[in-house]
Protein backbone atom coordinates (compact mmCIF):
# COMPACT_ATOMS: atom_id res chain seq x y z
CA UNK A 1 0.00 0.00 0.00
CA UNK A 2 2.96 2.32 0.67
CA UNK A 3 4.07 2.24 -2.96
CA UNK A 4 0.57 2.96 -4.25
CA UNK A 5 0.40 5.93 -1.87
CA UNK A 6 3.79 7.12 -3.18
CA UNK A 7 2.47 6.84 -6.73
CA UNK A 8 -0.60 8.89 -5.81
CA UNK A 9 1.56 11.58 -4.19
CA UNK A 10 3.90 11.78 -7.19
CA UNK A 11 1.02 11.81 -9.67
CA UNK A 12 -0.72 14.57 -7.72
CA UNK A 13 2.46 16.65 -7.83
CA UNK A 14 2.81 16.02 -11.56
CA UNK A 15 -0.72 17.29 -12.16
CA UNK A 16 -0.10 20.34 -9.99
CA UNK A 17 3.26 21.16 -11.57
CA UNK A 18 1.95 20.86 -15.11
CA UNK A 19 -1.34 22.68 -14.59
CA UNK A 20 -1.74 25.59 -17.00
CA UNK A 21 1.70 24.92 -18.52
CA UNK A 22 2.60 23.72 -21.97
CA UNK A 23 5.93 22.15 -22.93
CA UNK A 24 7.46 25.53 -23.77
CA UNK A 25 6.57 26.95 -20.35
CA UNK A 26 8.03 23.88 -18.64
CA UNK A 27 11.23 24.19 -20.70
CA UNK A 28 11.53 27.82 -19.62
CA UNK A 29 11.34 26.95 -15.91
CA UNK A 30 14.15 24.60 -14.93
CA UNK A 31 12.76 24.11 -11.43
CA UNK A 32 9.40 22.92 -12.74
CA UNK A 33 11.04 20.72 -15.38
CA UNK A 34 13.33 19.09 -12.81
CA UNK A 35 10.44 18.64 -10.38
CA UNK A 36 8.39 16.94 -13.11
CA UNK A 37 11.30 14.66 -13.95
CA UNK A 38 11.76 13.79 -10.29
CA UNK A 39 8.08 13.03 -9.72
CA UNK A 40 7.83 10.91 -12.87
CA UNK A 41 10.89 9.04 -11.59
CA UNK A 42 9.28 8.47 -8.18
CA UNK A 43 6.04 7.38 -9.86
CA UNK A 44 7.84 4.81 -11.98
CA UNK A 45 10.08 3.54 -9.21
CA UNK A 46 7.11 3.05 -6.90
CA UNK A 47 5.23 1.26 -9.72
CA UNK A 48 8.12 -1.19 -10.02
CA UNK A 49 7.88 -1.92 -6.28
CA UNK A 50 4.14 -2.64 -6.16
CA UNK A 51 3.60 -6.32 -5.40
CA UNK A 52 2.97 -8.73 -8.25
CA UNK A 53 -0.28 -9.71 -6.55
CA UNK A 54 -1.55 -6.11 -6.58
CA UNK A 55 -0.49 -5.64 -10.20
CA UNK A 56 -2.31 -8.82 -11.19
CA UNK A 57 -5.44 -7.78 -9.29
CA UNK A 58 -5.43 -4.43 -11.13
CA UNK A 59 -4.28 -5.15 -14.68
CA UNK A 60 -5.98 -1.99 -15.98
CA UNK A 61 -3.35 0.19 -14.26
CA UNK A 62 -0.42 0.89 -16.61
CA UNK A 63 2.24 -0.29 -14.14
CA UNK A 64 4.81 -1.06 -16.85
CA UNK A 65 4.30 2.24 -18.68
CA UNK A 66 5.04 4.17 -15.49
CA UNK A 67 8.17 2.11 -14.89
CA UNK A 68 9.19 2.47 -18.53
CA UNK A 69 8.98 6.25 -18.44
CA UNK A 70 11.03 6.24 -15.25
CA UNK A 71 13.70 4.16 -16.98
CA UNK A 72 13.73 6.54 -19.93
CA UNK A 73 14.22 9.52 -17.62
CA UNK A 74 16.87 7.91 -15.44
CA UNK A 75 18.89 6.33 -18.23
CA UNK A 76 18.47 9.00 -20.87
CA UNK A 77 17.52 12.20 -19.08
CA UNK A 78 19.50 14.37 -21.47
CA UNK A 79 17.16 13.36 -24.25
CA UNK A 80 13.83 13.39 -22.41
CA UNK A 81 11.20 15.10 -24.54
CA UNK A 82 9.35 17.76 -22.58
CA UNK A 83 6.38 17.44 -24.93
CA UNK A 84 6.03 13.80 -23.86
CA UNK A 85 6.26 14.70 -20.17
CA UNK A 86 3.67 17.45 -20.41
CA UNK A 87 1.26 15.53 -22.63
CA UNK A 88 1.53 12.55 -20.28
CA UNK A 89 0.94 14.85 -17.31
CA UNK A 90 -2.15 16.33 -18.97
CA UNK A 91 -3.58 13.29 -20.78
CA UNK A 92 -2.60 10.22 -18.76
CA UNK A 93 -1.88 11.12 -15.16
CA UNK A 94 -5.37 12.35 -14.15
CA UNK A 95 -6.91 9.01 -15.19
CA UNK A 96 -4.04 7.17 -13.51
CA UNK A 97 -4.84 9.01 -10.28
CA UNK A 98 -8.41 7.71 -10.43
CA UNK A 99 -7.15 4.17 -11.00
CA UNK A 100 -4.59 4.40 -8.21
CA UNK A 101 -7.18 5.71 -5.78
CA UNK A 102 -9.35 2.68 -6.56
CA UNK A 103 -6.37 0.41 -5.96
CA UNK A 104 -5.61 2.12 -2.67
CA UNK A 105 -9.25 1.82 -1.58
CA UNK A 106 -9.24 -1.89 -2.39
CA UNK A 107 -6.09 -2.42 -0.30
CA UNK A 108 -7.09 -0.37 2.66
Amino acid sequence: MLFVAEMIDAATRIVTLSADRDAHAVDQDATVREALLWNFTVLGEAAKQVSQETRERHPDVPWRRAAGLRNRIVHGYWSTDTDVLVSTAHDVIPALLVQLTRVQDSLG
